[in-house]
């Protein structure tokens, strides 16, 4: 015998309430950086943007880091714990792969019960999560939803290797998503390029982050923005209608040509990379929270994410910034 299933109602849209971010209190700056690796202040800034980073105290791990970023996304919501039934943390640099850090997390922020995941998507793991969490609400999986990028990338670094621990920082960026009668996230363009997969790679439990800079470099200014046009068509903003454009934060200069191609000529470019370094899955809603923080974009206007990095995989979305 055949029987129907019932299937929550669906909504027309899902939207961003509100971000929240976590800085690491400890600043290392490229002159510390010269003192122990063959490097200099200008070497740093010609190559890759970045002045300084943040690291994290042996205190601050995957869970508080994202405990810190939730809490202020939560509050800023104006939401209660209670009132959030999902959470997706993404994250590279766990500590360890079981159990997952999402669960602990919503304990630690008194959410009771909630669905609860990690995902690894790498640098481009935000626009996954929050592609996830859209169609999740979307679909009358989940009301709200509270999405964490957290990452502790200085625990996988070879402070000897001045090609990666110039580069990558800890932090954390959080979203709370939830339902509304239009579409505040647009669809997501997401794929892969599996045949470059080992380009930035950790081998195995004993080894640190290695990759192969100008191969990534070249993958990622030039198909890119490309993904980056398809979500602006996707999604019916004309680039020129864009109020910001936040890149993943891998490298100035790839941020910069990412923007260049797209050209959104009335947007602000996030540029967090040059005092925050490159925080993977944290690092576009680092930079947004403080553009949105400092004023710089208005709400309601459209935003142009789009994540990048190991996998290759890469997507991009434009959303209504809150």
């Amino acid at each position: 015998m055949t029987v129907a299933l019932r299937i929550p109602e669906a909504t027309a849209g899902a939207r961003i309430m509100a971000f929240g971010d976590y800085r690491p209190a400890r600043v290392v700056t490229n002159d510390e950086l010269a003192r122990t690796v063959d490097t200099s202040d200008e070497w740093i800034r010609s190559r890759v943007g970045i002045a300084e980073r943040r690291i994290a105290g042996d205190d601050e791990g995957i869970v508080e880091l994202a405990v810190h970023a939730g809490g202020k996304a939560l509050a800023n919501s104006g939401l209660a714990p209670g009132d959030i039934d999902l959470v997706i943390l993404t994250t590279c640099s766990a500590e360890s792969p079981m159990p997952s850090h999402a669960p602990a997390v919503a304990h630690r922020l008194g959410i009771d019960a909630p669905g609860a995941f990690d995902l690894n998507a790498a640098c481009a793991g935000f626009c996954y999560a929050l592609a996830t969490a859209s169609a999740a609400v979307r679909a009358g999986s989940a009301r709200n939803v509270l999405v964490i990028g957290s990452e502790k990338m200085s625990q996988w670094l070879d402070w000897t290797d001045r090609s990666t621990c110039i580069i990558f920082a800890d932090g954390a960026g959080a979203a709370v998503v939830t339902a509304s009668d239009a579409p505040g996230i647009g669809p997501v363009v997401w794929g892969s390029a599996g045949d470059g997969f080992d380009k930035i790679i950790i081998p195995d439990r004993h080894s640190f982050i290695q990759q192969e800079g100008q191969a990534v470099f070249r993958w990622a200014t030039g198909a890119i923005a490309p993904i980056a046009l398809e979500a602006c068509e996707r999604a019916g903003i004309a680039p020129a209608d864009l109020a910001a454009i936040v890149p993943h934060q891998a490298n100035l200069r790839i941020v910069e040509a990412v923007a260049r191609k797209v050209k959104a000529s009335n947007a602000i470019v996030a540029d967090d990379i040059v005092h925050s370094g490159n925080t993977s899955a944290a690092s576009i809603p680092l930079a947004l929270s403080r553009m949105i923080e400092r004023g710089d974009v208005p709400s309601g206007a459209p935003a142009l994410l789009v994540g990048f990095g190991a996998g290759l995989s890469y997507a991009a979305q434009v959303i209504q910034i809150p």
